[in-house]
C-alpha cells in the first residue's frame, strides 16, 4: 500500500477540530439577518485589539487592503504625500510593495539579513533621505523582524514604523506583540495563516485614534456617516461570517503556535544534512546569546510563531522533487522576488544579490498545528537521506 502524501497544509483537518463551534458561529450570523458591519465584526475587533494589546482594530477585506489603507489614511491626514519614500525589504511577498506603490509612494528596497531573511538593520540608514517617511517592517515567515536598532532609527529620523504582520499573529518582541510594535500594523486572515478565516479577511491595528477613524471611513467608501462621503474611499470590509469564525479561532491561536513551535524544535534538532541551512533565531527578542531553542526561548511567548518553516539549499529544486516522490509536499515562498516580476519591470535591471539567492534556495517544509510527530519524523529522515 502506498504511503499517504504528507500535505503542506491540511486546512480541512485544521478546521475540522473546531467544526462544531465554527458552524454554530456561521449559523448565528445567518439567523441574525445582519451580514456586514454588525455585532460579530465589532466583537472580533475588540477581541483582536485586546489580543495584540492595542486600542483600535479595524476589520478589512484582506491583508493587502490593511496595508493599503494605512498608507492611504496617512496621506489623507497629511502625514504622508505622494512621492514620499518608504523603506521596504527587497525579500518579501509582493503585497508589501503593492501597498506602497498603490498609494503613489516610492518603495526603497533594502536587502535582508541572510540569516533571518528579514530587513537588515545595518543597511537601512544608508538609504534614508529627506524624502524617507516610513519603514514597512515585514515579519516574514512568522519571524519577528523588530530590533532595538530599527526602533531607535525610526525614532531618530522621525519615521513611521508600519508592520506587515500578515504572517506573524502572536509573535512578540520584548514582550510586546506584533500589531503593537509600531504606529500601525496590517494583518491577513487568509485561510492558511496562523489565524485564518474561511475566506479572505484582514485587519489594521493601531493606538492612533485619528488614524483608526480615518481608516474605518476609507474602508467604507470614504464614509463615516451613511451616504456622506468625506474621502475617495474603498469598499474593504470584514464580513460578519468571517468575523464570527475568527472569534472562534482566536481562542486557540496561542495553543496552535505552541504546536508549531514543537514541530520547529523537532526540525531544528533532527535535520542534520550538511547541505541544508536551517532557520536562525539569533535576532528575535533581542536575544544576544545566539541561536536558542524555540520551545525554551518561546516559553515566554517571544520570537517566531512559525507560520512557515523555511530551509535553504543550493539543490532546492532537486530536493523538492525528491521529497514529492517520497510523499512530502513542499512549497516555495517565494520563487521570484518583487524586483524581478513583470509587474515592476522598471526594476528588472536592479540587482539585490542576497534577495535573489534566497529566492533561488528557499523551500518551505510542512508545519501546522495538526501535523503528527510521525509525519515530522518521516520528513526529517527523508531529508537526512537526501
Amino acid at each position: 500500500m502506498k504511503d499517504k502524501m504528507i500535505k503542506f497544509l491540511d486546512l480541512q483537518k485544521i478546521n475540522a477540530r473546531d467544526a462544531v463551534e465554527i458552524k454554530e458561529a456561521v449559523n448565528r450570523v445567518i439567523d441574525s439577518g445582519w451580514y456586514l458591519l454588525g455585532k460579530e465584526v465589532q466583537a472580533f475587533e475588540n477581541e483582536f485589539a485586546a489580543y495584540c494589546g492595542v486600542k483600535h482594530c479595524i476589520g478589512v477585506a484582506n491583508g493587502l487592503d490593511a496595508l493599503r489603507l494605512i498608507f492611504k489614511a496617512y496621506i489623507e491626514m497629511g502625514v504622508l504625500q505622494e512621492g514620499d519614500e518608504v523603506i521596504v525589504p527587497a525579500n518579501t511577498y509582493i503585497a508589501s510593495i503593492l501597498s506602497v506603490t498603490d498609494n503613489r509612494l516610492k518603495p526603497i528596497l533594502v536587502e535582508p539579513d541572510i540569516s533571518t531573511y528579514n530587513l537588515d538593520e545595518n543597511q537601512i540608514e544608508a538609504v534614508i533621505t529627506p524624502k524617507t517617511k516610513a519603514i514597512l517592517l515585514v515579519h516574514l515567515y512568522g519571524q519577528n523582524a523588530m530590533t532595538d536598532k530599527i526602533q531607535s532609527m525610526a525614532k531618530k529620523h522621525n519615521l513611521l514604523l508600519i508592520e506587515d504582520a500578515a504572517q506573524a499573529h502572536g509573535s512578540k518582541f520584548k514582550g510586546i506583540k506584533t500589531g503593537n510594535l509600531g504606529n500601525a500594523a496590517g494583518f491577513s486572515f487568509y485561510p492558511g495563516k496562523n489565524l485564518g478565516a474561511l475566506g479572505d479577511g484582514g485587519a489594521v491595528t493601531t493606538n492612533d485614534k485619528e488614524l483608526a477613524k480615518t481608516i474605518r471611513a476609507l474602508a467604507n467608501y470614504g464614509s463615516d456617516k451613511k451616504y456622506i462621503n468625506k474621502y475617495q474611499g474603498l469598499n474593504s470590509r470584514l464580513d460578519e461570517i468571517q468575523a464570527a469564525v475568527l472569534s472562534v479561532k482566536l481562542k486557540y491561536v496561542d495553543k496552535d503556535i505552541k504546536a508549531r513551535r514543537k514541530i520547529a524544535q523537532m526540525y531544528l534538532e533532527g535535520i542534520k544534512h550538511p547541505n541544508i541551512i536551517l532557520p536562525s533565531m539569533s535576532r528575535n527578542e533581542g536575544n544576544k546569546s545566539g541561536i536558542y531553542s524555540p520551545l525554551r526561548g518561546d516559553a515566554e511567548g517571544r520570537g517566531a510563531v512559525w507560520h512557515l518553516f523555511v530551509i535553504r539549499t543550493k539543490q532546492r529544486d532537486k530536493l523538492q522533487q525528491y521529497l514529492l516522490v517520497n510523499g512530502i509536499q513542499t512549497l516555495i515562498h517565494y520563487p521570484i522576488p518583487p524586483h524581478k516580476q513583470e509587474a515592476y519591470k522598471q526594476w528588472n535591471h536592479l540587482s539585490f544579490p542576497i534577495t535573489e539567492q534566497i529566492h533561488k534556495e528557499v523551500l518551505s517544509l510542512p508545519i501546522s498545528p495538526v501535523m503528527e510527530d510521525t509525519d515530522c519524523l518521516k520528513i526529517i529522515k527523508t531529508i537526512n537521506e537526501f
